[in-house]
């Protein structure tokens, strides 16, 4: 049988009890010995030195152990112990080949590694081969015994040790049959079992227990070498399939899986080492611990690690990922999938542990991106859900309906969105998440709500504004007795044409009743507020509006013409009526009047400050009367409703009477001003004067015609200063102001019509021919202003008197 490569064996333990943990490691390696999981066996070979353990070995299973040479003598060839792979034999077997007993090399200090040896045999073998020589059976101090001492007594340092089989490899067979050989061995075996020390609790503990024995005879190698091939190629077929029911391993209760043992034996060794008792389930849970942690880690490490995984972990970060929960399930199940498969033949409670504690680290790295996945789920959720809200509202959509569709549309989508993250490993509770996006979406809907209801409403109150406030400005600047009821009337009309509007925009919120009739009520107060407003507007300029209505009564006829006073007016009157109307407009304006109370605020008014005969009688009896207008508020009138209260109403009283005092002076003063101008003629015994001292004169004028000529020029120039320099309107305030103007003017007068009379006297005879005196005295028309060369100074010149302008037309030549 050909021998295996060098590299499929290596010595686990040296002579000086060093283990070679590199060793095994390249070992177990080479040999894949970490892919078997629990389909191995261990097979150890004892017995006495050169008694050709390793030779048996090379045969049966085709390892490479060096041999002793014969012919160099006879030595120790094995030290320490030494592992190799059988070659060819299905499950993979490993073989040990232990230094053998009673070597003189280590003289009597062998038993201790002696037994160190054996216990390490028997606690990583199933199998173990006692190799003896067959004329030592039935001996009593043959060297048989002192191995199977060794071999009883480290069994008791197991506390709990496993089934393994003895199987006795008797050598070079004698002649005598086994069947004979065979009793006697046991015999020998129970003996010795019976006299070993044990346990309390092993007393009676049978040998059955703790080993299966079997015996198996080959002959001598050297001397019968066909047939040793031959016995020994039976035997190596026992060892196919060794672990299966039945087979040769016997009991695999404590079997360690093949990726653990390299530590395993490394730590058994260490025990023995320490002279400690070995308990091998204990070990076989530390063994667990330590490989199950181990696998665990590399498959942590070979996560993080990931290319996939740090692809998503990167792409989540920036926003939502498609598939996210199916991809990162994939990868999470992939690795504890390799821990379950490398972990399978370690101890249960371990390996679950383990799992478990590997779940959990793994749950914990992926965690933050699961969180950031939910996060980007739920603002993009949020976004869309705005985005979905805004259109269905300005699609028409009633708002109720369009909050209920978006919300419930949307937090399926999120649901939808979650089942595809979700990982399946974990239980993370994703509620918190949910309803962070209800509360959002809630609060959303509550702000577009709000700024909806607030535009309506602002919508309807700027249309009662716009349809309140100009025709309630207008009906107060007119006050009159019927202003108020034709503001209440507009306010009723307006406002039973807004509410009913509003309320049906309303319907659409699916608020409860008491809600919108509270914003009903509102609009209606809002509407009440604007009228209210224009009213304390109005008050504020209740000097004005009364100046300007006395003005337009006093100033102003009944066909609103402007009045002329020519003497016939009756001012008092007039002045009266248009005060009168001024005072009514000032108890329009005193109080707001929405409601239909009846006030006397008119009657107070009048009866204090019209009414002069009750003044007088109130200046006289000032001291022990009542004045109804010293007071802050109005009888029947709330102070909320008061706009000019009655001291207030007296103090524009007397302001408005010294304003316009003025105008009704003015008015007097043209009055008598008129009347002075239209008395021009003397009176009648003037005339007859004149007549009786002035005949003689006038006869004189008769007589000579030259005279009345030179009259009737002087005339027309004084009539010409007269236009010129307007002495009638300049005397109608006075005589010392009508001397004051005319001292400023006659001397600019006289020179402008001096130079206009040397600039006619210039012109060409042809464009100015000379005219007679007959000529000119007819240039004179009806006592019209325009005169010819002579007078043509005076013509375009204009006066005014109280804003009338005369002009003097000139003729055309």
């Amino acid at each position: 049988m050909a021998k295996s490569e060098e590299c499929c064996s290596t010595q686990l333990i040296d002579g000086d009890g060093s283990f070679n943990d590199a060793g095994i490691e390249r070992f177990i390696k080479e040999v894949k010995l970490g892919e078997c999981g629990l389909s191995y066996a261990v097979v150890s070979i004892m017995g006495p030195q050169s008694s050709g353990k390793s030779t048996l070995l090379n045969h049966l299973f085709g390892t490479n152990f060096r041999e002793m040479d014969a012919f160099k003598g006879r030595s120790q060839t094995t030290k320490g112990i030494w592992m190799a792979k059988c070659a060819g034999i299905e499950p993979c077997t490993l073989v040990m080949d232990l230094e053998g007993t009673d070597g003189r090399e280590r003289g009597e200090d062998d038993t201790a590694f002696e037994k160190q040896s054996a216990l390490f045999a028997l606690a990583v073998s199933d199998i173990v081969l006692i190799n003896m020589w067959c004329h030592d059976i039935g001996r009593e101090q043959a060297a048989n015994k002192p191995l199977l001492k060794t071999v009883f007594q480290v069994m008791m340092r197991l506390f709990s040790p496993r089934k393994t089989t003895l199987m006795f490899v008797i050598r070079d067979k004698t002649r005598t049959p086994l069947e004979n050989l065979e009793p006697v061995l046991r015999e020998d075996i129970q003996k010795i079992w019976d006299s070993v020390p044990k346990p309390e609790a092993h007393k009676e503990t049978p040998l059955s227990e703790f080993f299966n024995v079997e015996v198996v005879a080959l002959s001598s190698y050297e001397e019968k070498e066909e047939q040793f091939e031959e016995q020994v190629a039976n035997l190596r077929q026992r060892f196919f399939h060794s672990i299966a029911p039945g087979g040769l391993a016997g009991d695999r209760r404590g079997v360690v899986p093949a990726s653990g043992f390299s530590f395993s034996s490394q730590q058994i060794w260490k025990v023995i080492k320490e002279n400690k008792d070995l308990d091998l389930p204990a070990h076989k849970v530390m063994v667990a611990t330590v490989r199950c942690e181990e696998i665990a880690n590399e498959k942590f490490a070979g996560f993080t690690a990931n290319e996939t995984w740090c692809v998503l972990e990167e792409a989540v970060r920036a926003g939502p990922v498609a598939g996210f929960g199916k991809k990162l399930n994939s990868i999470l199940y992939a690795y504890l999938s390799e821990y379950d498969a490398e972990a399978a033949y370690f101890d249960e409670g371990v390996r679950s542990a383990k799992r478990k504690h590997l779940e959990e680290k793994l749950l914990q790295l992926v965690q933050p991106a699961y969180q950031s996945m939910l996060g980007h789920l739920r603002s993009e959720t949020l976004e869309k859900f705005k985005e979905a809200f805004e259109k269905a509202l300005n699609g028409g959509e009633e708002f109720s309906v369009a909050a209920c569709n978006c919300t419930e549309c949307y937090m399926a989508l999120f649901d939808e969105g979650y089942a595809d993250a979700v990982v399946e490993l974990a239980n993370w509770d994703s509620s918190k998440v949910r309803d962070k996006l209800c509360r959002d979406i809630d609060a959303h809907v509550a702000s577009v709500r709000v700024a909806k209801l607030a535009e309506l409403t602002s919508s309807y109150e700027a249309k009662l504004n716009d349809a309140l406030s100009g025709p309630v400005e207008a009906l107060l600047d007119g006050a009159n007795k019927e202003t108020w009821p034709s503001i209440r009337k507009l306010l009723q009309r307006e406002t039973e044409s807004a509410v009913p509007g509003l309320s049906s925009a309303l319907s659409g919120f699916d608020m409860d009743e008491q809600t919108k009739e509270k914003m009903l009520k509102s609009l209606e107060d809002c509407a009440r507020g604007v009228v209210e407003a224009k009213a304390r507007e109005a008050a504020g300029r209740a000097l004005i509006l009364m100046k300007d209505r006395f003005s337009s009564l006093f100033s102003h006829d009944s066909d609103s013409m402007p009045r002329v006073w020519t003497g016939n007016e009756d001012i008092r009157a007039i002045t009266k009526t248009a005060r009168s109307a001024s005072l009514k407009l000032l108890s329009v304006m005193a109080a707001i009047r929405l409601d239909d109370s009846v006030d006397d605020i008119e009657n107070t008014l009048c009866s204090a400050l019209m009414d002069t005969k009750n003044n007088a009688a109130l200046t006289k009896r000032s001291i022990t009367t009542f004045d109804p207008l010293a007071s802050s508020t109005w009888e029947e009138v709330p102070p909320a409703k008061t706009l000019i209260t009655p001291v207030q109403c007296k103090s524009l009283w007397r302001q408005f009477r010294a304003e316009t005092e003025y105008s009704v002076t003015q008015a007097i003063s043209a009055q008598e001003a008129n009347k002075r101008g239209n008395n021009w003629l003397p009176p009648p015994w003037a005339i007859v004067a004149l007549i009786i001292l002035g005949f003689n004169e006038f006869m004189t004028l008769l007589r000579n015609p030259l005279y009345v000529g030179f009259i009737f020029v002087g005339f027309l120039i004084m009539k010409a200063l007269w236009i010129q320099l307007d002495i009638a309107g300049d005397f109608r305030h006075g005589a010392l102001p009508g001397l004051l103007s005319l001292s400023t003017k006659f001397v600019p007068t006289v020179i402008n019509l001096l130079r206009k009379l040397a600039e006619e006297g210039q012109m060409p005879a042809t464009n100015n021919p000379q005219r007679n005196p007959a000529t000119a005295s007819r240039s004179f028309q009806n006592g019209n202003t325009s005169i010819d060369t002579s007078s043509s100074a005076s013509s375009g010149v204009t006066s005014s008197a109280n804003g009338t302008q005369y002009s003097s037309p000139t003729k055309e030549e």
